[in-house]
């Protein structure tokens, strides 16, 4: 990894470690639905620029199908998720909650057989979902989530798993760029009627409503832009390993805007980043003896 590699890497970890934050923010004036249709507007536009600039060829029609599926359970279904569990979940909890993508990712994939188990994963599956057991137990006992509000989360990244499945068997060979595009302009397609039959925002305030707009700009349109610019220089293993700093980043922003947390869990996140780490260990051939 070069020194613009890096930059690009930390920028990025920087950015998504943030969303939860403005989650938060944004949802102090918009219902949860209107949290994830402001992102994906203000998503879609920094991603139709680039795309509008590159000149990239759309999905082809019969990926319609699987490319709805995408944008329902990887932005307009965790999006909405996220705000309505962080109205009872503190934003630095709910990265440490985030970090059980992998895992969930993991049993999909060992479920429908795209993965091998060994060693180094059961290991990494127990240690990862032994610090989400603590983060949850310390955060209930402390005061900083309730129990509905723990399942909304969780369930959000378990939506993004079953979506990486999904992207992973039938979207492969879809550009990048083309395919977040199309996945955010049909989110804010299908959340737009949603949140106009619903609950409107009754005051907005001048932060949510920033909040929202870098949500969107930020933690979405310039955050894609981002992972497949760093996916192209990149392993996949080095690009991936970001998961392993959102937590910690989500753990400042929250203790910037005042959040304070227990031992629990902050031991918590140390298990999760332990058992991420070896999820992706890929020990050296061991060498002969002499």
């Amino acid at each position: 990894m070069t020194r613009q590699d890096l930059m690009i890497w930390l920028t990025l970890s920087f950015v998504w470690g943030a969303s939860f934050i403005l989650i938060k923010v944004a949802g102090e004036s918009f219902p949860p639905l209107w949290v994830a249709l402001l992102r994906s507007c203000f998503g879609a536009a920094v991603l139709w620029a680039a795309f509008r600039w590159r000149r990239e060829a759309w999905p082809p029609r019969e990926l319609l199908v699987p490319l709805v599926l995408a944008a329902l359970l990887n932005n307009a279904l965790p999006w909405t998720l996220f705000p309505w569990g962080e109205e009872t979940v503190s934003s630095g909890i709910a990265s440490i909650l985030n970090a059980a993508t992998p895992l969930f990712s993991l049993g999909i994939a060992l479920a429908v057989r795209d993965a091998q188990a060994t060693v180094w994963v059961g290991l990494g599956v127990l240690i990862g979902l032994l610090g989400v057991g603590l983060t949850v137990s310390g955060s209930l006992a402390g005061g900083h989530a309730t129990a509905l509000g723990v399942q909304l989360v969780l369930l959000a990244t378990l939506s993004y798993a079953v979506a990486t499945a999904l992207s992973k068997r039938y979207l492969q060979g879809v550009s990048a760029l083309s395919l977040a595009t199309s996945q955010l302009s049909l989110s804010a397609l299908m959340l737009l009627p949603l949140a106009l039959l619903t609950e409107w925002p009754s005051q907005v305030s001048a932060a949510s409503l920033a909040g929202a707009a870098a949500l969107g700009v930020f933690g979405s349109g310039l955050a894609y832009l981002l992972f497949y610019t760093l996916l192209a220089r990149t392993s996949a293993t080095q690009t991936t390993a970001i998961t392993y700093s959102l937590p910690v980043w989500g753990l400042f922003w929250g203790y910037l805007a005042g959040e304070r947390f227990g031992l629990l869990p902050l031991l918590g996140v140390v298990v999760v980043v332990a058992g991420l780490v070896l999820l992706n260990w890929q020990p050296g051939p061991r060498r002969a003896a002499a």
